[in-house]
């Protein structure tokens, strides 16, 4: 199998031979009526999914959320799609994957975003703050080039939290210079680190689709891990204390009133400017998926994360 086909599932018709990545949504071994063993998934791509059967019973199924490089004819069943897998492997290493066909992803490239954090981060003029920053980075390693911001909802998609991130310290950076009294070291701090344990609130693979939420992040949330996680390592490097229960509340208190899980409402500038930017980001993020998907002149329909429809202008 060559490479990858520039069309997607939605765009086919019947009898097209389809050549390409697909992501594996479900999948998993059946008997048809005459005893033979099949395949029968769903497969995907950012356009849509179809259901697929392979009838070669020899083959396991592959494992949900993993891609797969396909061949196969679309049909129809029952007036529905339906694509014929005549073969499929997984991706090799000269395999180019363009994730961005399969998936939502981040609109920039991993490795940039995280240059600008680390960058960002160097900058820190508190030893002390710039060592518990690298610290907290160093434990999420390389999840953070591929983890999504959220199961569903803003920045779930693959580099989703490095992209909320990035703007978010975009964003800062510009309020720092038109607000001076802020402390730009404390607020990028409080940005980088604010949503760092989304790590361990959710399970997520190499995709960058979470599948659910762990137990640690049912029972106990990112908000108070963060805050637990901060204490243990400003504790151990000696870091001013006044200066670590600042950033802690930043971290419980980014989420503004107890509804949305923060015990504490931000009680210095830097916590309230986090909270703002925190908010403003995710909103600005789910208008223009929304938007993006509506006719110029039209409405969307009633989103329920923000209680209102939106309007796309027509110019």
């Amino acid at each position: 199998m060559q490479s990858q086909v520039q069309y997607s599932l939605a765009d086919m018709i019947r009898g097209q031979m389809f050549e390409g990545f697909l992501l594996v949504k479900s999948a998993e071994q059946r008997t048809s009526a005459n005893g033979s063993k099949y395949l029968d998934m769903t497969l995907g791509d950012r356009s849509g999914e179809v259901n697929s059967k392979m009838w070669d019973g020899t083959c396991a199924p592959p494992k949900a959320l993993s891609v797969m490089k396909i061949r196969g004819m679309m049909l129809e069943y029952n007036n529905r799609p339906q694509l014929r897998v005549d073969k499929m492997r997984e991706p090799g290493e000269k395999d180019q994957v363009d994730m961005s066909l399969l998936i939502p992803c981040a609109p920039r490239p991993a490795a940039e975003m995280r240059e600008e954090l680390f960058e960002r981060v160097r900058a820190i003029r508190d030893e002390k703050l710039r060592q518990l920053v690298l610290l907290r980075l160093e434990d999420a390693g390389d999840r953070l080039d591929y983890y999504p911001a959220a199961q569903r909802l803003h920045h779930a998609e693959r580099s989703g939290l490095l992209h909320h991130t990035s703007t978010m310290l975009k964003g800062a950076a510009a309020l720092c210079e038109l607000y001076p009294a802020l402390d730009g070291d404390l607020l990028a701090a409080g940005v980088i680190l604010h949503d760092l344990c989304k790590i361990t609130e959710m399970n997520a693979n190499e995709v960058g689709l979470a599948s659910e939420y762990t137990l640690e992040g049912q029972l106990v949330g990112h908000l108070v891990q963060g805050v637990a996680e901060i204490n243990r390592l400003g504790r151990e490097i000696g870091m001013d204390e006044e200066l670590r229960i600042m950033l802690e509340h930043m971290i419980l208190s980014h989420h503004d009133m107890p509804e949305y899980g923060s015990p504490k409402r931000p009680m210095f500038p830097e916590a309230e400017v986090l909270h703002t930017l925190d908010l403003l980001d995710a909103r600005m993020y789910e208008m223009q998926r929304a938007l993006e998907a509506v006719q110029p002149g039209s409405f969307t329909e009633r989103i329920w994360s923000l209680e209102r429809k939106l309007y796309r202008r027509e110019k």
